[in-house]
């Protein structure tokens, strides 16, 4: 437990009908209520309890503002401390005033998440779940916010544990047999590290398929909207941000420059790029926009490839087909409410019918057709809920491959015969690499880095 009571306002600062500001530590009631002024003492109220009244300043006799205050004693709180929350007005004046009547009365300026740090350092959370509320605030999509929210309720951490107590009791046989030879022991034999090593290989092999599925759900897709111009690239933006985000005209080449919006499409996160039509010209700044749309294609994870349906292939959308047809790429046949000029056989012979999908911009028409599609290439189908657990976090897939090689070493070894006093190493770097994901041991370096990441308040 800290000795020091921190602080730090909990909202964004701004207009708005209240704003918070929160107060952890073993002193956190005594320091607010220096301040409060109410018809009953605030050391003396219940836990978890709102209490209605003034925060004044003691020195001046004056009052700040009318708040409600709400106390949470540990360990039933958030960081497992007492922590006392006051609601004051919102703006940036009243918030501040109060922050700084209440920093000048005891307490400190919290560090960027400190809040969830002191909850992981006391043993409410672990550094999977920690880690995974700065996912919930930065979600870009519903999707994504379900998956942070699971992954803090604990569901990555629900299947490491298993996994860990497996390892765990693996190494114990094995240790026995190393010290205790002459015992009668259940024999730690080859086979018998197989089985248990093959186990939980199965397990993180299943949770590292989904990590490239968490991964784009908690990052989003890069896209890239490339074509031909006046193909409707811009008018495809606009239909799938719902808004006029790029200007649309019948002149060609009205997009010089990359349009950028994310959008969320069937619980997906896009990071939506809408580029200069790709053709030759003589206009130099049209050159700079075709070079630059030619430059985000090399960086797209996704690429739409927008062809007009009004109009016969042209020879650039041909070398366009050719260069991006072995990539992550749907082609998108634009402007179907007009008569159709456009040979889709071209089209069919280097893509499947999954990749090519007919809608019109214009009208709306075919959207949904477009969302199945992105969901086919990347998720196999729509994307899942329920009870997969999508591994998001760079760090967590980094140890979950460390875990899978420590893994297969050890598996391997028995099979070439090594004594199990050096099979043991392999088995060990596995449990430990599992148990970083949780936090064990962490050191105060990799801790610094994770929280400097959050907000203050949180």
């Amino acid at each position: 437990m800290n000795e020091d009571t921190i602080a730090a306002i909990a909202t964004a600062l701004g207009e708005g009908s209240i704003a918070v500001v929160r107060v952890s530590g073993q002193n956190a009631v005594d320091t607010v209520a220096k301040i409060f002024k109410s018809k009953l003492d605030l050391r003396e109220v219940p836990t978890h309890t709102v209490q209605y009244g003034w925060i004044v300043d003691p020195k001046q006799d004056a009052v700040l503002d009318e708040v409600l205050v709400t106390v949470m004693k540990g360990p039933r709180s958030f960081t497992a401390e007492d922590v006392v929350e006051i609601s004051t007005h919102g703006g940036i004046v009243a918030v501040k005033s109060v922050l700084e009547l209440v920093l000048r009365n005891g307490a400190r300026l919290a560090e960027p998440g400190e809040f969830t740090k002191r909850a992981f350092l006391n043993g409410r959370i672990d550094l999977a779940q920690a880690e995974a509320v700065i996912d919930l605030i930065r979600s870009k999509s519903d999707r994504a916010f379900q998956v942070a929210r699971k992954q803090a309720e604990g569901a990555l951490s629900k299947k490491i544990v298993p996994m860990r107590q497996q390892l765990i009791e693996l190494l114990a046989h094995v240790e026995v047999n190393i010290d205790y030879p002459e015992h009668d022991v259940e024999s730690v034999t080859a086979d018998f590290i197989r089985e248990n090593c093959s186990s939980v290989l199965t397990q993180v092999n299943q949770l590292l398929i989904q990590s490239n599925e968490g991964k784009i759900l908690r990052e989003g897709i890069v896209t890239v909207i490339v074509g031909r111009p006046n193909a409707g690239k811009s008018s495809l933006l606009n239909a799938l941000a719902r808004d006029n985000k790029a200007i649309v005209t019948d002149i060609p080449g009205t997009t010089r420059d990359i349009v950028e919006e994310s959008v969320s499409l069937s619980g997906i996160p896009l990071r939506l790029l809408d580029t200069a039509g790709i053709r030759e010209t003589s206009d130099k700044v049209e050159q700079i926009g075709v070079e630059r749309s030619r430059g985000a294609l090399s960086d797209a994870d996704l690429t739409l490839l927008v062809l007009n349906h009004h109009e016969e292939l042209h020879e650039d959308e041909r070398k366009l087909l050719e260069q991006l047809k072995d990539r992550s790429t749907i082609v998108v046949v634009n402007k179907i409410d007009l008569p159709g000029q456009l040979n889709i056989e071209e089209v069919e012979r280097d893509y499947s019918k999954e990749r090519i999908v007919y809608l019109s911009a214009k009208e709306g028409q075919g959207i949904e057709d477009l969302e199945k599609a992105v969901s086919g290439l990347f998720f196999s189908g729509a994307v899942e809920s329920g009870d997969i657990t999508y591994v998001s976090n760079a760090r967590h897939i980094a140890l979950l491959h460390q875990t899978k090689q420590s893994l297969e070493d050890a598996i391997q070894a028995t099979h070439e015969g090594v004594p199990i006093d050096l099979i043991q190493i392999d088995l060990a770097a596995s449990w430990e690499a599992l148990g970083q994901i949780l936090g064990d041991a962490a050191g105060d370096s990799l801790l610094d880095q994770i929280f400097s990441q959050f907000c203050l308040g949180k």
